[in-house]
Formats: C-alpha cells, sequence, structure tokens
C-alpha cells in the first residue's frame, strides 16, 4: 500500500464515513439481534434459522440507511443498487449463518457465535459498500 492510498484511507472523510457506516450498523444488528432471540426464545425457531431471518430484515434498514446517510447515494438508481448490496449482504448472510453454525458445532453458546460472526462480517459488508454498491 502506498503512502497515498494509506493517507486516503485516513482521511477525514473516509473516517467519517466508517463512523456512520458503524452507527447504521448498530441499528441494523439490533434490529437482527431483537428479531433472532424473540424468534428463539418465543418461537422456539433453531438459532440458525433465526439469525437468517434477523439478518434479512438487517439488510433492509442498513441498505436504506447507508443510501441515505452513510454515502449519500441518493442519486444512484435504487434497484440496482439494491440488487448490488443484496447480494453482497447475501453473501455476508452465509458467512454469517456458515460462521454461527460452526460455532454452535463447537460448543460456543449462539449469542456468542452471532457477536464473533458480526465483527467478522462486518468487514466484508464495508468494504463491498464503499466500493462496488455506493462508489
Amino acid at each position: 500500500m502506498t503512502p497515498e492510498r494509506l493517507q486516503h484511507l485516513l482521511s477525514h472523510a473516509v473516517v467519517r464515513q466508517i463512523g456512520r457506516f458503524a452507527l447504521v450498523g448498530a441499528v441494523a444488528t439490533i434490529v437482527h439481534y431483537a428479531i433472532m432471540v424473540a424468534l428463539v426464545e418465543i418461537g422456539h425457531v433453531t438459532p440458525v434459522l433465526a439469525t437468517t431471518i434477523g439478518y434479512g430484515a438487517g439488510i433492509v434498514v442498513s441498505y436504506t440507511l447507508n443510501r441515505r446517510f452513510t454515502f449519500d447515494a441518493r442519486g444512484t438508481p435504487v434497484a440496482s443498487s439494491f440488487m448490488k448490496f443484496a447480494l453482497l449482504y447475501g453473501v455476508g448472510a452465509l458467512l454469517n449463518g456458515a460462521i454461527v453454525a460452526g460455532l454452535i458445532a463447537v460448543g460456543a453458546h449462539y449469542l456468542a457465535a452471532q457477536i464473533v460472526a458480526t465483527a467478522l462480517v462486518l468487514f466484508w459488508n464495508f468494504l463491498g459498500a464503499r466500493y462496488v454498491v455506493f462508489r
């Protein structure tokens, strides 16, 4: 990585964008977790299915807020950008589900597994949103 590239990555605009992305992610994650926990604890749905459903709801929240607030991409066509976003987050959902399933299989509590998965998938989602969906 060149010094110029590093300087760009650390520029004020990018740092602000990462902060906004994290805030939007927190809101989407709260939606995700709330749905997941409700489905597991009240609906007696398996944790992997519950996290997949919660993650889907989080995608809709995340797209809407990231398009307007994080990346200010209101000029991008909704249909094409949502399809890219959905594909990006669909792959993220597969990663999320695989990580949760793998950690549960080795004895982790479903919430601990979900926290680890959330942290890992966060990097995937930011890079894809910034450089593919809302560029």
